[in-house]
């Protein structure tokens, strides 16, 4: 497998721990987001979007973070990142998407870049950035509201947790105060794990 991604990127993140989670062996390619390497003739071959991750497996090409993670949980069934039970699975991926397609995307380099291309002072981007965060954390500490489990729901990650270690990193990028005690707590039960932690941005070959 070759995961094309970037130390920065959250989507990159979230498939680098699901891979480690399942204990898959992969290699790496690095696109520099911020030079614009994801939109080079020959990326844009493989993933149409300019976006990353992207996951190449032999002859076949996976995109999209959770479609990938969940390719993986088919893939690779143990350890389970998603539950047996169809309604637990279904609270767990609605608690990823709050993050994967909510949060994320109007907040991304992409996004952001528009925005100040519009003119807008970098202060009020940043802004809308943080406001981005704060509202789908507040959200998703509310859905999990209730509960004690040592993860987000259970007792090992799931799809949740690996979308909310990247997500927490980029709120304190943004400068987000983060007051969710609970979510903090399910951070760090995560990054004392050796998969969520090897991810980890500042711990990838690219890293700057």
């Amino acid at each position: 497998m070759l995961l094309h991604g970037y130390f920065r990127s959250t989507a990159s993140y979230r498939v680098r721990i699901a891979l480690n989670l399942k204990g898959v062996s992969y290699e790496d390619a690095f696109h520099h987001l911020r030079r614009g390497e994801q939109n080079a003739p020959e990326y844009l071959k493989l993933n149409p979007q300019g976006l990353l991750p992207t996951l190449e497996i032999g002859d076949a090409v996976l995109t999209q973070s959770l479609a990938i993670c969940e390719y993986l949980e088919d893939k690779y069934p143990e350890p389970a990142i998603l539950p047996a039970d169809l309604m637990e699975r279904a609270h767990v991926r609605a608690f990823a998407q709050v993050i994967a397609c909510d949060i994320h995307p109007v907040q991304n380099l992409k996004i952001l870049a528009r925005l100040r291309a519009l003119g807008i002072a970098d202060d009020d981007v940043n802004a809308w950035a943080r406001t981005a965060i704060e509202e789908g954390l507040a959200a998703c500490d509310a859905l999990i509201a209730g509960t004690d489990t040592p993860f987000c729901f259970g007792q090992a990650p799931s799809l949740a947790d690996i979308c909310l270690v990247p997500q927490l990193v980029n709120a304190r990028r943004f400068g987000v105060d983060l007051k969710w005690e609970r979510l903090l707590a399910i951070e760090a039960r995560c990054l004392a794990l050796e998969s969520f932690a090897k991810a980890s941005p500042d711990r990838q070959p690219d890293a700057e």
